[in-house]
C-alpha cells in the first residue's frame, strides 16, 4: 500500500481541508449576500423556490434546504417567514412562490459571485476539478448515511 504524504502546498483530504475550503469559500458569498441583506441560508431557501420544477409547499422548501444544510428545522421556518416578510417569497394557495425581487435579488447576487467564483475555481485543472467532485459526492454520501444512522 502507497502511502501519501502531505506537504504544506499539497496536503491530503480530510475534514480539515475540507471545512477550511468550505468556510472560505461561504465566507465569499456570505460577504456578496450581506450587501444585498440576505443570508446564506435564505439564499439556498430562495434558490430552492425559484429553481424548482413545480410550486413549493413551505413544507416542501423545509424539507430541501434541511437536505441541503442539515439545519434545525425551526430555523428554517423562520427563514422562510424572514423571505415572506421581505416579499421575496408570497403565499400562493398552499405553495411558495418565488417574486420578481426574490429572482431579482438572486440574479444579482450570481452577477457579483460569479467572476469571483472564476478567479477562486479558474486556475484548476479541469482533471482535478472532476476528481475533487467525485470525491466530494462520495464524501456526501457517507456523511449523509452517517447522519441518517444519528438521527434514527
Amino acid at each position: 500500500m502507497t502511502t501519501i504524504e502531505s506537504t504544506p502546498s499539497t496536503p491530503v483530504a480530510n475534514a480539515r481541508v475540507l471545512a477550511l475550503a468550505h468556510y472560505a469559500a461561504r465566507g465569499v458569498l456570505e460577504n456578496v449576500l450581506a450587501r444585498h441583506g440576505a443570508t446564506f441560508q435564505q439564499q439556498v431557501a430562495l434558490r430552492a423556490a425559484i429553481t424548482s420544477d413545480a410550486p413549493q409547499t413551505p413544507d416542501d422548501l423545509l424539507a430541501q434546504v434541511q437536505h441541503s444544510l442539515k439545519a434545525d428545522p425551526a430555523d428554517i421556518r423562520a427563514t422562510l417567514d424572514e423571505l415572506r416578510a421581505k416579499q421575496l417569497l408570497v403565499a400562493d394557495g398552499e405553495h411558495l412562490c418565488p417574486t420578481d425581487a426574490g429572482r431579482e435579488l438572486l440574479a444579482a447576487v450570481a452577477a457579483e459571485i460569479t467572476p469571483i467564483s472564476a478567479r477562486i475555481w479558474g486556475e484548476i485543472p479541469a482533471e482535478d476539478l472532476a476528481a475533487a467532485g467525485r470525491v466530494l459526492a462520495s464524501v456526501t454520501e457517507h456523511a449523509n448515511a452517517e447522519l441518517a444512522t444519528l438521527t434514527t
